[in-house]
């Protein structure tokens, strides 16, 4: 391993280049290693001051020009991400936000810009954070695109650009000065999601809250579902699989075999040994939020 590459895994959202990136953030630091021929981004925000001038000392440190930003998706930057003013646009108007994050080398901004405004029937406004994460800024005028729409469009960028996206659907909002705190309420979760939620491309706040919740319970309230439920499933991983498939699918037995490749029989074996061993009932809302919870934190705890 290259001396630039035992580099990047000391820093977070740092990015390797094996070809110079066209554009890049302002937020980023760009090295450059003439034996090898690569380029480093590491975010300014991961430095400080000593390994700077360390960094510049062993590599050259390119100066290399951010994607220019239209004046309304500047006022839309500043606003959510650098405390400015709010942008001057009509009181009546809706606003949500789609923020993406994108996992790969050489991530090219201009082209996915263009691409993801390619699926959006009205004008949108993309301002960047980083290199790899992004938010969309979305007028609502009509229906606008769907969830699973949304995971066509994670599909597509990742097979045209060989590149892994997310993307967490924020909710609609008035447009006012707590526009802010909304969104960045939103990036939390989102944050949360790229750490610890990685089954899917697709986030919402309703995918998000049970594992955020649980995350951020107590540890007396841990030890009490840990000796309630969780020991069964150190027991036996495959049921606990078993039940949070079949609770992520409504208690759906059928929907649930088939996503799991076995017989019914062979599900209802596993629900009632479940049962068996914690005397807790798959029958209703109130076991089924119970167990899910229990799921949320097990997997944290693996």
């Amino acid at each position: 391993m290259t001396l630039l590459k035992k580099i990047k895994a000391l820093y977070e959202d740092s990015i390797l280049y094996s070809e110079q990136p066209n554009h890049t953030s302002d937020q980023f630091y760009i090295f450059y290693d003439d034996s090898e021929r690569n380029w480093l981004s590491i975010p300014k925000t991961n430095l400080t001051e000593k390994e700077l001038h360390l960094l510049q000392a062993l590599y050259e440190q390119m100066t290399i020009p951010s994607l220019p930003m239209p004046v309304l998706s500047r006022k839309w930057h500043d606003f959510l991400l650098l405390d400015g003013s709010i942008p001057s646009l009509g009181p009546e108007s809706h606003y949500r936000f789609i923020q993406f994050n994108i996992k790969g080398n050489g991530v090219d901004q201009s082209e996915i810009e263009s691409a993801i405004k390619g699926f959006f029937s009205d004008e949108i406004q993309i301002i960047w954070e980083d290199v790899q994460n992004g938010i969309v800024i979305e007028e609502r005028k009509q229906i606008s695109l769907t969830e699973s729409e949304l995971s066509s469009i994670a599909d597509t960028i990742e097979s045209d650009f060989y590149v892994k996206i997310s993307f967490y659907i924020g909710k609609l909002y008035p447009f006012s000065s707590q526009l802010r705190h909304q969104f960045q309420q939103e990036k939390e979760y989102f944050d949360f999601a790229k750490n610890h939620f990685k089954s899917t491309n697709i986030i919402t706040f309703e995918k998000i809250f049970p594992a955020f919740a649980a995350f951020n319970l107590p540890e007396h309230i841990k030890e009490k579902i840990d000796k309630e439920l969780l020991t069964v499933f150190a027991e036996d991983e495959e049921l606990f699989i078993t039940i949070k498939v079949f609770l992520e699918n409504n208690l759906n037995a059928s929907l649930t075999a088939k996503k799991l490749y076995i017989h019914r029989n062979t599900l209802q074996y596993r629900i009632d040994k479940f049962i068996d061993k914690t005397g807790v009932q798959l029958k209703d809302f109130y076991a089924a939020f119970t167990v899910f919870l229990a799921c949320m934190v097990f997997e944290q705890k693996k």
